[in-house]
C-alpha cells in the first residue's frame, strides 16, 4: 500500500519538477557575472508559487513516506 503511495508521488514530484521555470540560466550567471537581476528581490506569483509549493510538499511526503517504508522493513 504505502509502496504504491510512495510511485504515484514520484511520478507526480518528476512531472512538477518538469513543470517548474528554467532557473538553471539564472544560476550560470554566478559563474560568469552575467546575471545583473541574480540578487533582486523578484517573487513568485501565481501557478509559479503553486508549483514551487506543490513541490515541496510532495517531496516532504515523498521522504517521509520513504522514512516509514524503511521503519517498517
Amino acid at each position: 500500500m504505502l509502496e504504491t503511495i510512495l510511485l504515484i508521488i514520484s511520478v507526480l514530484l518528476i512531472a512538477i519538477v518538469l513543470l517548474q521555470g528554467n532557473k538553471a540560466t539564472d544560476s550560470a550567471g554566478i559563474i560568469t557575472g552575467g546575471n545583473q537581476e541574480l540578487f533582486q528581490n523578484m517573487k513568485e506569483r501565481g501557478a509559479e508559487l503553486f508549483i514551487s509549493r506543490l513541490t515541496l510538499i510532495l517531496g516532504l511526503l515523498f521522504f517521509i513516506i520513504s522514512y516509514i517504508i524503511f521503519l517498517t522493513a
